[in-house]
């Protein structure tokens, strides 16, 4: 937290208060907290020894906000970065703010982003030691990890097996079974068209929820009330995942209306160093702190 920051934290804390208790009680604490993990964090990273093994270089697999963030802290920490765009991202932000830039394709996500083979071909072709995946694209794919393992180079995430146990939700909702974890009623294959769709939405019952089996963030989901809804649902949700994820597969689900979103995050990393829960170190890192107070 810069002084700068901290600076206008408190000016707007002195404003807002007085227009009621809601920004002294909630905002202006959770801003004190927040300055204080920071400072915690880079405290942390300062008294790492000298001669730990890091990266010289990474190449950051993605675009946008989450490229740019992982950018930021390679500089800090003294790694070069390269980033891979599409024709259409050569002056994108990301693209800008890496030491190193490598076009992987045309504009369409699947003909770029998503294209292993061309990311792998950067990787080569820039000496980057590691991959940064950021979110979404091919960060859950078990494949594409399972790739820069056998070419040598580090994937910045989960093990292979983690992935191809908890990306795809088709197969996490069944080994949550075996272990005997509640799971929402639904289908627990893959659904092969709208029609099959409709079926089986009137065997769960309405609401049902049509939603992606890979990747995350929202994408390649629609919620279904009417027959009419399953089968747009299905058209929109499989064409959002394809391009999205390269992966159209979807599966469905009871929605529960007024749900609410429980997390619990844990970081581990290979040495055995594992934090989980309220731990600021990851509260701070996942950005997950408003879940965590509010819930």
């Amino acid at each position: 937290c810069t002084l700068g920051t901290f600076t206008k934290a408190v000016l707007m804390s002195s404003y807002f208060s007085r227009a009621g208790s809601w920004w002294k009680n909630y905002v202006n604490p959770l801003i004190k907290t927040r300055c204080r993990w920071n400072q915690q964090l880079w405290r942390y990273l300062a008294a790492r020894p000298a001669e730990q093994k890091t990266f010289d270089k990474i190449l950051v697999a993605n675009r946008g906000e989450i490229a740019c963030r992982v950018m930021r802290t390679c500089k800090r920490m003294g790694i070069r970065t390269v980033a891979v765009h599409s024709d259409v991202d050569a002056n994108a932000v990301h693209a800008r703010m890496a030491d190193e830039k490598v076009c992987i394709g045309p504009a369409p996500s699947a003909e770029s982003y998503l294209r292993m083979d061309a990311i792998l071909d950067a990787v080569k072709q820039t000496g980057a030691q590691a991959v940064h995946p950021g979110y979404g694209f091919l960060s859950e794919n078990g494949h594409f990890a399972e790739k820069l393992v056998d070419a040598g180079v580090v994937f910045i995430g989960p093990g292979v097996r983690a992935i191809e146990a908890m990306g795809d939700k088709i197969e996490s909702k069944l080994l949550a079974k075996r272990a005997q974890v509640n799971t929402i009623p639904g289908f627990d294959g893959v659904v092969q068209d709208a029609e099959e769709a409709v079926r089986i939405a009137s065997d769960i019952g309405y609401p049902v929820m049509i939603k992606a089996s890979a990747g995350g963030g929202g994408k390649g989901m629609r919620i279904a009330w009417n027959d009419d809804d399953v089968r747009e649902g299905f058209r929109l949700s499989s064409q959002e995942a394809k391009s999205s994820f390269g992966d159209d597969r979807l599966l469905m689900e009871r929605f529960v209306d007024n749900s609410r979103h429980i997390e619990i995050q844990v970081l581990a990393d290979t040495h055995g160093n594992a934090v989980s829960g309220t731990d600021p170190l990851v509260l701070l890192l996942t950005d997950e702190h408003y879940c965590v107070h509010n819930k």
